[in-house]
């Protein structure tokens, strides 16, 4: 999951994945909150329950892994 969810990121800001660490701030690279609603709207046409207020918390890699993962 967290290798398809880098890769999603990094093709909405137009940078390589690997430029994205799991711990980085993902606002500091470029996310606002209109692509992180189309996020939340890719991931649960995808089947995924999440909250755009759940991924705005705290928006890393790391700690959306450790919020899909169990769903």
């Amino acid at each position: 999951m967290t290798d398809r969810l880098r890769d999603q990121i990094a093709e909405m800001l137009e940078l390589s994945p690997d430029s994205i660490g799991d711990q980085d701030n993902l606002m500091d690279h470029g996310l606002d909150s209109i692509r992180m609603m189309s996020l939340v709207d890719e991931l649960r046409a995808a089947g995924t329950d999440v909250s755009f207020i759940e991924l705005a918390e705290e928006p890393t890699l790391e700690h959306w892994r450790r919020l899909l993962s169990p769903r």
